[in-house]
C-alpha cells in the first residue's frame, strides 16, 4: 500500500476549473496504475479517469472532454485538470493505485484500487 495525499479541490462556479493534485511515494506515479474516483452523497463511487505506466489515459463518459489526467514521473505526481464543471460534479475526489498489475482503465479504478488517499472535496455552486 503506498501513501496518496491530494489537493487542489475547493468551491467553483459551474463551468469554472479546478486543477487536483495527487502527491505519491517515491516510484508510485511510473510503476502503477494511477487514477482518480470520486464519491458524491447518496450515490455509489464513480471511476473518473486512470493513466497507466505509458501514459495511456482513459475516462468515463460523464467526464470525457472536460477532465485531464496527467502524471509527473520525476516528482510522483499526479494530476487531474477538471474544466467546465458542472454542478453534478460535486463529490469528494480520490486518487487511487492499482499495484497488482492488470489491465488499467477508470472502471477498475473505481472497483480494485489497491491504495487511495483520504480525498479532497469539489464543490461546484453558483
Amino acid at each position: 500500500e503506498v501513501q496518496l495525499v491530494e489537493s487542489g479541490g475547493g468551491l467553483v462556479q459551474p463551468g469554472g476549473s479546478l486543477r487536483l493534485s495527487c502527491a505519491a511515494a517515491s516510484y508510485t506515479a511510473r510503476s502503477y496504475c494511477m487514477g482518480w474516483f470520486r464519491q458524491a452523497r447518496e450515490k455509489e463511487r464513480e471511476g473518473v479517469a486512470a493513466i497507466d505506466t505509458d501514459g495511456s489515459t482513459t475516462y468515463a463518459d460523464s467526464v470525457k472532454g472536460r477532465f485531464t489526467i496527467s502524471k509527473d514521473n520525476a516528482e510522483n505526481i499526479v494530476y487531474l485538470r477538471m474544466n467546465s464543471l458542472k454542478p453534478e460534479d460535486t463529490a469528494m475526489y480520490h486518487c487511487a493505485a492499482i499495484e497488482s498489475g492488470g489491465s488499467c482503465s477508470y472502471h477498475r479504478i473505481g472497483l480494485e484500487f489497491d491504495s487511495w488517499g483520504q480525498g479532497t472535496q469539489v464543490t461546484v455552486s453558483p
